[in-house]
């Protein structure tokens, strides 16, 4: 996956998990959030929490498929982060 623009300015990268399902946001050279798109009620959510303790962030919205969860999810956390 190509970083967001956001995320590129602020030196950050993206990558896969090794579980294939979560996608771990990394600055520094350090994971510091998690996005996992998940099933939810017929349509996708995405999970995003810290990668440092856990804590969700996310609002719970759902979104039609997976790739639009995880979009979606990345411009909640762009939301949450200031940028």
């Amino acid at each position: 996956m190509t970083p967001p623009d956001w995320l590129a300015r602020h030196d950050g990268a993206i990558r896969r998990a090794a579980d294939g399902q979560t996608w771990l946001l990394f600055f520094d050279g350090a994971p510091h959030y998690k996005l996992t798109p998940a099933p939810a009620a017929g349509r996708f959510e995405c999970r995003i929490a810290q990668s440092e303790n856990d804590k969700r962030i996310d609002k719970g919205a759902t979104y039609p498929n997976a790739d639009e969860a995880l979009r979606g999810g990345l411009e909640v956390l762009r939301t949450y982060l200031g940028w």
